[in-house]
């Protein structure tokens, strides 16, 4: 089967859950080569990468790769494609992920694609678009197809494989080297898993009332180890911090659960988490919009239905 690039999502040398979605991912495509760049890599990450389907390990394991933003990465799978000839590279839909896929695209004169929620035979990808209102298949013409997948697009599942180790090194341009990493500053980490990455999503909106009540949606979000997430109305006010905004002008999240609680449904909010696999909505207007694209839906006031949630979820863990 031909080769499959996966570029490695990692923090501190920690293999993120997004990188074993793509491996997962990219085994119904071909055969997955995982793509290192920058230090840190261990035996448990080769370990955690051959464990979901990577083949090979490709190790670019220069500081310069991580000392400079974004374009080494861009020059090292550029590098790679040229030599290795792959069938495809997919990449996480993250900030970052995005950026490497547009100038990946522009040194290897391929195209590329975004925001993918699913890749299936003949690498067409499944988008949705246009503030969520259209659903399509796309597919690159042109050159290794370059595909962000977003996130919580597919459900992680082990396969052993190899994942035989190869050295890489990467001559950087100057043009590369053009922004450097002056310092990191480690954010400190909650208890809450990252709301792009997370499998269940709590989300509240105006129907919260305050920043006092979104207590009421982060117990829920506790409870079930759920990331917590806003709507517009919601961070617009003040109630919530906006780096937890989901939506088209937010974060896009994709998790197999996501609970919607005093949120209208606009659709601005429906084009950040649509594609998630689940969605329960708790409104206590029957006639609005999140009901319509809700799996499940209750009627009521979240001030009384979440808390009963809570507590009954408490009770069977």
């Amino acid at each position: 089967m031909s080769e499959i690039l996966v570029l490695v999502e990692q923090a501190d040398g920690e293999v993120k859950k997004v990188t074993l979605e793509l491996l997962t991912l990219a085994r119904t495509l071909g055969t997955p080569s995982a793509v290192w760049a920058g230090p840190g890599f261990s035996a448990d990450a080769k370990a955690k990468l051959a464990e979901y389907g990577a083949e090979k390990v490709y190790v670019a394991g220069s500081a310069d790769v991580a000392d400079y933003v974004v374009a080494p990465k861009a020059e090292l799978l550029a590098q790679l494609v040229g030599s290795a000839s792959p069938s495809a590279v997919l990449v996480a839909a993250t900030a970052e992920g995005k950026e490497v896929a547009g100038r990946l695209a522009v040194k290897t004169d391929s195209g590329v694609i975004t925001d993918a929620v699913g890749v299936g035979e003949g690498l067409v990808a499944d988008q949705s678009i246009f503030g969520g209102g259209v659903n399509v298949h796309s597919r690159v013409t042109k050159g290794t197809p370059i595909i962000a997948v977003r996130p919580n697009s597919t459900a992680p599942a082990p396969a052993p494989a190899a994942g035989a180790e190869e050295e890489v090194s990467v001559a950087l341009s100057d043009a590369a080297k053009a922004s450097k990493i002056v310092e990191r500053v480690k954010q400190e980490k909650g208890a809450r898993p990252e709301l792009t990455e997370a499998a269940i999503v709590v989300s509240g909106g105006r129907g919260v009332g305050s920043a006092e009540n979104f207590s009421v949606i982060e117990n829920l979000a506790d409870v079930l180890g759920a990331a917590v997430g806003a709507s517009r109305a919601a961070t617009d006010a003040g109630w919530y911090p906006h780096q937890f905004q989901v939506g088209q002008t937010g974060k896009t999240v994709s998790p197999q659960l996501y609970i919607a609680a005093g949120i209208s449904g606009a659709i601005q909010h429906r084009a950040g988490m649509q594609t998630a696999k689940t969605i329960v909505a708790i409104n206590k207007d029957p006639e609005a919009p999140i009901f319509e694209l809700a799996d499940f839906g209750v009627v009521g006031d979240l001030h009384q239905v979440v808390p009963q949630l809570t507590e009954e979820v408490g009770k069977r863990k």
